[in-house]
């Protein structure tokens, strides 16, 4: 399975501008490519004005995406602002070339930025199967919590949607490395350039992780750029059983 990871700087709640920028990224991506990931709220940047920015499920930036899985012949992958059932939500979503999606809300808000009180969190652990590989998703703050995204043996690529700010850049390489290690999964992290409308930074490092922690590829420092990697679920499966960890984790329970 080939992963393309697109690397862009975002322009300020101007969904029109993001959809350009990224179309012009589109030819770089890998022709064989089976799965583009996107950044967190890659349509407008990390922004708290839901209320002018919001869009219902599915519609143009639904639309939009599939329009560009079905000619890449890929999976595309991100988040974007969503209203549903009176919430406004981050929400991350894969559409596939057949018209396939699934979604995932976000759970852990950010609160030095007032997230939590600009959006509801999402309540719903998610695992989907593409292709050949079990997905766990995650956005940007997600990353912190382990207990979220411990693998229980149901996954084989946790996929983290980001905005996340170049000052805490080395906390974010850091926390990549150690969900693949911990989980025996691949990872793949999304993250944005530039500088947001708060005036906060972000300088990328997107990249993508083998289940020992190796960097299978990654991108530079505050450049607008396509990484591709391929990922083997035999490779995957062959590892787990030469050193089979997961089964000694420790069981656990949820609660909301």
């Amino acid at each position: 399975m080939k992963i393309s990871i697109i690397q862009i700087k975002l322009a300020w709640e101007d969904k029109t501008a993001n959809f350009s920028r990224i179309e012009t990224l589109i030819p770089d991506v890998d022709p064989d490519t089976d799965l583009v990931v996107l950044p967190e709220m890659f349509t407008t940047g990390f922004s708290m004005n839901p209320e002018k920015l919001f869009e219902k499920p599915r519609s143009d930036t639904y639309s939009w995406l599939l329009n560009l899985a079905v000619k890449g012949k890929y999976g595309i992958c991100g988040s974007y602002i969503v209203k549903e059932k009176g919430r406004f939500l981050n929400r991350w979503i894969l559409v596939t070339p057949e018209g396939r999606s699934w979604s995932y809300d976000k759970r852990h808000l950010f609160v030095m930025s007032g997230e939590e009180k600009s959006y509801s969190r999402g309540r719903e652990r998610v695992i989907l199967k593409f292709r050949d590989a079990r997905i766990c998703p995650n956005i940007c703050y997600d990353l912190r919590f382990p207990v979220w995204s411990r693998n229980r043996n149901d996954y084989d690529l946790l996929i983290n949607s980001a905005s996340w700010p170049e000052a805490r850049r080395d906390v974010w390489l850091a926390l990549l490395k150690a969900r693949a290690i911990e989980n025996q999964c691949y990872v793949a992290g999304a993250n944005r350039i530039g500088t947001d409308g708060s005036g906060i930074s972000y300088c990328g490092d997107s990249i993508i992780i083998s289940p020992k922690g190796e960097v299978l590829a990654a991108a530079k420092k505050n450049r607008e750029c396509v990484i591709t990697a391929d990922i083997s679920m035999k490779e995957l499966s062959a590892f787990r059983k030469k050193f089979p960890v997961l089964k000694d984790a420790d069981d656990f329970k949820l609660t909301d």
